[in-house]
């Protein structure tokens, strides 16, 4: 009776579990693995897919210009934005966490922007907002400056983009907040005793103790950073002279603007390894600076 129960509640548990796999094999997996198989092909979409080898790896990495363009650019992305997004999430966080009137409705208001950050609709606006003619040239007017091409200049445009990155803190901050929050406060009561002063526990402190969660935010936001697509395609198209063609554009102008779907697949898959090699180095590098109350190590 026993036995018959436990397989009973064990059919139960394998039903409520059944959207999710379907959901990954039908979502996740089979488009992985055939966007491996396609990325030896040459797949129009509109025809059925050739076999081609190792074809279209070495196109890539021998003969794509744009390959070349757009993983620079899409580095000198993840650089600005990168940082700058984790330090100024950290430093909203370091705000947040003090004891302060209508606390927790600051927190909401500063988490908005990352819900509605992504969307196309805040690209727009973004737009809007930094054109030759938009917000920003208009309040400069009112002190007599000229008006600044944020957008069409191929110097400022990638910083442009990386601006809205940046304003997409929420998710970092969230993470931020929590850990500060379990950082025991006796430490720092401990430290005001011996007479240091609020940086030096910052950075003796604070940080030491914050680093799993930093190392968090970097391995996901470098990701994130490294797959960015909405926000170049939106506000610039690329331009100017695609100095903001973003890898993300290109794997995608490939894949729907050219039908050259095997091709994209085996640049989905560059990117891949990319992402691959660098979340390896950050994850040996670890060691050197991330600290875990347990001793935990990777």
């Amino acid at each position: 009776m026993l036995k018959t129960n436990k397989k009973r509640w064990d059919y139960i548990a394998f039903l409520y579990i059944m959207p999710w796999i379907i959901g990954f094999l039908v979502f996740q997996l089979y488009p992985i693995v055939s966007s491996f198989i396609y990325s030896f092909t040459e797949y129009p979409i509109i025809a059925r897919p050739e076999f081609v080898g190792l074809d279209n790896y070495i196109k890539i990495l021998t003969k794509d210009r744009e390959f070349l363009n757009s993983l620079k650019v899409t580095f000198s992305y993840a650089l600005f934005a990168l940082p700058l997004k984790l330090g100024f999430a950290l430093f909203v966080a370091l705000i947040l966490n003090m004891k302060l009137k209508f606390i927790n409705g600051f927190r909401t208001m500063f988490y908005l922007p990352s819900i509605l950050g992504s969307s196309v609709g805040i690209a727009i606006v973004w737009r809007f907002i930094f054109g030759y003619t938009g917000i920003i040239n208009q309040i400069l007017e009112v002190f007599n400056i000229s008006p600044v091409e944020w957008i069409g200049n191929p110097d400022l445009a990638i910083y442009n983009i990386g601006l809205l990155t940046v304003w997409q803190f929420g998710s970092s901050m969230v993470l931020f907040l929590a850990g500060l929050k379990n950082i025991p406060q006796v430490y720092y009561e401990a430290a005001k005793i011996d007479g240091a002063s609020k940086i030096r526990s910052f950075f003796n402190i604070t940080l030491p103790l914050l680093s799993p969660i930093i190392f968090f935010n970097l391995i996901m936001q470098m990701i994130n950073c490294l797959q960015e697509y909405t926000s170049a395609a939106i506000i610039t198209n690329g331009g100017p002279m695609k100095s903001t063609y973003l890898y993300g554009m290109l794997l995608y102008d490939n894949a729907f603007k050219f039908f050259k779907m095997g091709y994209a697949s085996a640049l989905s898959w560059v990117l891949f390894a990319i992402i691959l090699i660098f979340t390896f180095i950050l994850f040996k590098k670890s060691s050197m600076w991330v600290h875990y109350g347990d001793g935990g190590d990777f």
